[in-house]
């Protein structure tokens, strides 16, 4: 019994850091001005603390919005960069509506003057 009390003290130690270092937490910088997308997130502290993704937005190919539902419901809107892996740039959590991801990715595709790509 000892054993899974300590094991959950950890385990909640680590989520409460976790919130308290707001790991995750950031934004999406769209500039059609100078032409950037700059995406910020916070990680665990460290070396690597910082994560600031600048790409020119020239190289933006789709806007592509993944939907799954089921038990473990997945809605997420992705930015595909040349030569690069998709980023995601929606946040963790609980998921939105199927009204408002569209919505949002559509309006992030017009203002980007990019394909819209929808996956099931």
């Amino acid at each position: 019994m000892c054993f899974y009390g300590i094991l959950g003290l950890i385990f909640s130690c680590y989520l409460w850091f976790t919130l308290f270092w707001s790991v995750g937490g950031g934004f999406n910088e769209f500039n059609k001005k100078d032409g950037i997308i700059r995406i910020f997130r916070w990680g665990f502290p460290g070396k690597n603390r910082r994560i600031d993704l600048s790409y020119p937005i020239k190289d933006i190919e789709a806007i592509r919005v993944e939907i799954r539902d089921g038990i473990n419901p997945r809605r997420t809107i992705y930015i595909r960069v040349k030569g690069k892996r998709d980023i995601p740039l929606t946040r963790i959590g609980q998921p939105m509506t199927l009204e408002e991801i569209e919505t949002e990715a559509a309006e992030l595709a017009k203002f980007l003057q990019v394909s819209l790509e929808m996956v099931s």
